[in-house]
């Protein structure tokens, strides 16, 4: 396919031209893009192949959560050791982010994701055919790994590609694909496992995956931002690391991350359990209808983006984290109703915070960018995996009730952490209402 020239001394032309290859650019030229401005072609094929990245992702990373009552009574474990295959998938992911966001910065970002996106594709394939219960866990923490490529590269890749002044809502589309992800993969694999069980079910959310996979490949444009950074040895990466860890705006986003998603995965994790049994009694099609809540979610990750023009990215994030409580008191009754109203309100504030959360550490870090949302993923993952399982202790031993109240407890200690780490700007002076930039 012939390729557009630039001519010598002009900036470079906005092109939705796809391709999984990076375009390799100088530090200079890359330095000089200005991002492509919202309402482009190139910024919505963007926004559309990570979208679907996020199916291929966050559908297959969660594919067994839908059905752990009944993978737990086929395979005779209990609820938290069928946790463990949600939990080793997100240690796989965590312990590989920070390697992949090295190797993207390399090979560059949309080939680093194309290879993450396809290793993960065919590993899910062959989850189904597990022999054993090791065996799937390995086959689960390995598919994670391969995921690893996907999250803090797409952010990164956001952050060079998009225009800065529609980098928060963009990070904010990016963050509501992966609910659609997150969602479409339970909805698919609850009614297929009621049916035909949990093996037919991962069969089914990985060829959902693997067309989703397909449409990024095919969508996403060669990057113009991207400059090929130069090795810089282990010593280099420490010196980055390091960078990041003594930043603490940065470290209170990294705990933030920790807390909230280990808290939001154990009460996704175990409120099948629960509605399962007495007084529910629920089949697993219908409670894998509660995944829809994820919906709220895919709503408030924009519109927390949005308003962080408005009342800036500090005061968002603690307003979700509040959300996040208060959705989950509801769920402390025995009525159905007031449980799935509260789970709304829960997922909806979850998402707001992480949307700001995530998108935030680009805004921070001033270099390795790459690094700093890798790190945020690292946090984020590892609470999955360590408070998502270790939530299954809390219900075995002592029910629902002490488990939602832990989960409450994280998010108040979150709040807090944020509102101390990030300090309210001081007034700048009078100024029209609504006019400010997000508070970074």
């Amino acid at each position: 396919m012939p390729r557009l020239s630039t001519p010598r001394g002009a900036g470079p032309t906005p092109s939705p031209s796809p391709g999984p290859g990076p375009a390799l650019r100088t530090a200079a030229g890359a330095a000089a893009w200005a991002g492509h401005p919202k309402g482009s072609v190139a910024y919505r094929r963007i926004l559309a192949g990570l979208a679907f990245a996020g199916v291929a992702t966050f559908a297959q990373l969660y594919s067994t959560q839908a059905v752990l009552p009944i993978l737990a009574a086929d395979l005779e474990v209990s609820a938290a050791e069928a946790a463990l295959t949600i939990s080793l998938a997100t240690v796989g992911l965590a312990v590989t982010v920070l390697p992949w966001s090295f190797l993207a910065d390399r090979i560059g970002r949309v080939r680093a994701m194309m290879w993450g996106i396809s290793a993960a594709t065919v590993l899910g394939l062959i989850v189904p055919l597990a022999s054993s219960f090791p065996m799937l866990l390995g086959l689960r923490m390995l598919e994670g790994m391969a995921l690893g490529g996907i999250p803090a590269i797409a952010i990164a890749y956001l952050n060079e590609e998009v225009s800065k002044a529609h980098a928060a809502l963009a990070a904010g589309s990016y963050v509501a694909g992966t609910t659609l992800g997150g969602l479409a993969g339970r909805l698919v694999a609850g009614p297929a496992g009621e049916l035909w069980g949990w093996r037919a079910a991962a069969l089914a959310v990985s060829i959902l995956a693997t067309a989703a996979a397909v449409l990024f490949l095919v969508l996403v444009p060669r990057a113009q931002g991207f400059a090929a950074a130069a090795a810089g040895g282990f010593r280099g990466a420490v010196r980055t690391l390091a960078g990041h860890g003594r930043n603490p705006r940065l470290l209170a986003l990294y705990v933030q991350a920790f807390l909230l998603m280990g808290g939001f995965v154990a009460v996704y994790n175990y409120l099948g359990f629960r509605l399962s049994g007495a007084p529910f009694s629920l089949p697993a099609t219908a409670i894998s209808l509660i995944f829809l809540a994820y919906l709220s979610g895919t709503a408030s990750a924009r519109w927390a983006a949005g308003l962080t023009v408005r009342f800036g990215r500090r005061s968002v994030l603690i307003a979700g984290t509040a959300l996040m409580a208060g959705g989950l008191a509801l769920t402390l009754t025995q009525l159905l109703v007031p449980i799935l109203v509260g789970l709304l309100v829960f997922t909806g504030g979850f998402f707001a915070a992480h949307s700001i959360g995530s998108g935030w550490t680009g805004v921070i870090a001033t270099a390795g960018r790459a690094q700093a949302a890798s790190l945020y993923n690292l946090a984020y993952y590892l609470g999955s995996s360590v408070l998502g399982w270790a939530g299954g202790l809390v219900f075995q031993q002592l029910g629902w009730t002490a488990l939602a109240l832990t989960v409450i407890g994280l998010a108040g200690a979150t709040a807090v952490m944020t509102a101390v780490a990030h300090p309210a700007p001081a007034p700048a002076g009078p100024a029209p209402a609504g006019r400010g930039l997000p508070t970074a």
